[in-house]
């Protein structure tokens, strides 16, 4: 897979129509955008200029990219707000710095591409904020995840109480935040936090392989999945059927639908079968 670094974005085909703030940095593999997070000193703590600078690039990602990577450079993925910028704010200032949070990573959910985070380390506070932004999670072993808002008299404000239910429950949010309970990777993969888990190192590999799977399939169908699930899932049944039904017609009625159903029926599409397997090393959530 060719892999190139993308020094200078601003305005090019390749990194797209938007800047990068320096505590980020774009790579390109084919059709993979890998954006780091690159803060290590800072254990990637996210600043506003990083947090703006993701929402501006989600927003715009390259056109040449159909699914996106957030990967992070040193062992630790994100360590949550730095606290640097935990300045004095009255309630409207602390309302709309937990609004362009919100806008930021609202960019990363329902954007136009699907998106990998690779998590090690730390993924604390902001830090699993972000990473519950993306579609997919895979953890390396030495992950451990924690909310410890609670314990320093502050509350999230970055789409944790709306995002870590979704996936743990408000119960098990609620003992992280009541008591600073720490989780490591093996029980944030049971918890339902990651949806593989890798040994140290290998997340990355990881996720590009995920990646390039979903690369190739159609556009219309990602895009679906990461637009209209989420949408039907929220939505009352009769509502979420119609939806469906909708997004279905829309799906199957594209050229490369019914490109790919000819190659199934002519027999030149790989048939699912119970040995076929998204991943052989890594080990997979029972919800994946």
């Amino acid at each position: 897979m060719r892999s190139r670094a993308l020094t200078n974005p601003l305005g090019s085909p390749d990194g797209g129509g938007v800047p990068l703030p320096s505590s980020l940095s774009l790579e390109r593999r084919g059709e993979i955008a890998v954006l780091r997070l690159s803060r290590a000193a800072k254990r990637n703590a996210l600043d506003d200029a990083t947090v703006l600078g993701l929402g501006a690039f989600f927003t715009s990602p390259p056109e040449w990219a159909r699914v996106v990577v957030l990967d992070a450079e040193g062992d630790h993925f994100c360590a949550g707000l730095d606290l640097a910028e935990l300045a004095e704010r009255d309630a409207f200032g602390g309302l709309r710095h937990s609004r362009m949070w919100h806008a930021a990573f609202e960019r990363i959910e329902s954007g136009s591409v699907p998106v990998i985070a690779v998590l090690k380390g730390a993924v604390i506070g902001g830090g699993l904020e972000l990473a519950c932004a993306a579609h997919l999670r895979v953890a390396e072993a030495t992950t451990f995840y924690a909310l410890p808002e609670g314990q320093r008299g502050l509350f999230p404000g970055g789409g944790a109480s709306v995002r870590v239910p979704r996936l743990i429950g408000a119960h098990r949010m609620a003992d992280m935040m009541l008591t600073g309970r720490v989780h490591d990777a093996e029980a944030g993969q049971a918890l339902g936090l990651s949806h593989y888990l890798t040994a140290p190192g290998e997340g990355l590999a990881e996720a590009l392989r995920l990646a390039e799977k979903v690369a190739s399939n159609s556009p219309v169908s990602n895009y679906a999945v990461i637009q209209a699930l989420p949408r039907i899932a929220a939505s009352n049944p009769a509502d979420g059927y119609f939806m469906e039904s909708l997004m279905a017609a829309v799906a199957q009625s594209g050229d490369e639908a019914k490109r790919r159903m000819r190659a199934f029926l002519d027999g030149r599409a790989a048939k699912v079968t119970k040995d076929a397997k998204v991943s052989t090393d890594a080990k997979e959530s029972p919800d994946a």
